[in-house]
């Protein structure tokens, strides 16, 4: 069942997928026509799902599920997994690659690889001050307050 985001629990679990670039105006209704339909059929186990939505910087796709009713089962996340792989094909872009980084520089959003990005901190192009994403959070509280943080603050404190 689709439901607004914004309406979802603090508890809901919370997947985000980054894109290696953003996605344009058209794939943009394209995407959100899709995950619309994917999320209104989406069911564990016969069961449907409470999810949502939204999409950030016209490149991070985030889906929560508030599992208060019905949790995710091994087959629902598979289904998404699937869905997210056909939208890579799709748009020929990556969005399951978690060796990534994803970083703003003033407002823009730069993506990098992890080696890049360790190179960036080595040579201080990037600082423990730059503001990250924090794409291991796992529900919907951490993700409003702990995705876009200081480096620092995130795993990727460590490089620096």
């Amino acid at each position: 069942m689709l439901v607004e985001f914004n309406s979802l629990s603090e508890t809901s679990r919370v997947w985000i997928y980054q894109a290696s670039r953003s996605f344009n105006a058209e794939e943009l209704e394209e995407v959100k026509a899709g995950l619309d339909q994917f999320i209104k059929e989406w069911t564990a186990h016969g069961s449907e799902l409470q999810a949502g939505y939204e999409i950030r910087y016209n490149r991070f796709i985030v889906i929560a599920l508030d599992q208060t009713n019905t949790t995710a089962s091994g087959c629902s996340i598979d289904a998404s997994v699937r869905f997210i792989q056909a939208l890579e094909k799709k748009y020929d872009i990556d969005l399951l690659d978690k060796m990534n980084v994803s970083y703003k520089q003033g407002e823009f959003v730069a993506y990098k690889t992890l080696i890049d990005f360790k190179k960036m901190a080595k040579n201080k192009s990037v600082s423990k001050n730059t503001i990250v994403f924090n794409n291991l959070v796992t529900n919907k509280l951490e993700y409003e307050n702990h995705w876009e943080v200081p480096a620092e603050e995130s795993w990727h404190g460590r490089f620096m």
